[in-house]
């Protein structure tokens, strides 16, 4: 990943195969590379991730990097890091991106831990009208991972004319 020219998707160390690939439909779509942070909870031959990307594979521009630091170490300056996580963030609708912005997405059962929020130059949220109270009775507790991804890239995409 030697530059990013548009866009990028990052996952966190992603646990659900068919997250991942879904996820990688969604990038080659909208034309946008997709990292991948290790350690992952699938191999990359797993059959639902190859199921869930259909015959895309061929398309995508894929990195892996072993774990967060290795990615780090290779974000271009011109590069923000922008988390996405269900609480303390900036709401998506008022969230400004550039050309360059990387979206890093969480696992899906833990989200950004504390010290990778803290590695981002901001926090963006979808905000959910029908969102669980805090005891997680009466709505939703969080979007599936593969929707937020798709979700926040239309809207950084539409707002860069990238579409």
């Amino acid at each position: 990943m030697n530059r990013i020219n548009r866009l990028a998707v990052a996952l966190f160390e992603p646990r659900i195969p068919q997250n991942t690939g879904n996820i990688a439909r969604t990038c080659v779509a909208f034309k946008i590379p997709l990292v991948l942070i290790g350690p992952l909870g699938f191999s990359l031959e797993d059959r639902y991730l190859k199921r869930a990307g259909l015959d895309y594979w061929k398309y995508l521009e894929l990195y892996t990097y072993n774990n967060i630091d290795e990615f780090i170490d290779v974000i271009p300056p011109n590069s923000r890091l922008i988390g996405s996580s269900k609480k303390g963030g900036r709401e998506l609708d008022s969230t400004i991106f550039k050309i360059g912005d990387i979206l890093l997405f969480g696992r899906e059962d833990t989200g950004l831990p504390e010290h990778i929020r803290h590695r981002c130059d901001l926090i963006t949220t979808i905000p959910m009208p029908g969102e669980a109270k805090p005891d997680g009775t009466c709505g939703v507790r969080s979007l599936n991972l593969s929707v937020a991804t798709a979700l926040i890239s239309y809207r950084a995409c539409s707002e860069l004319s990238l579409l």
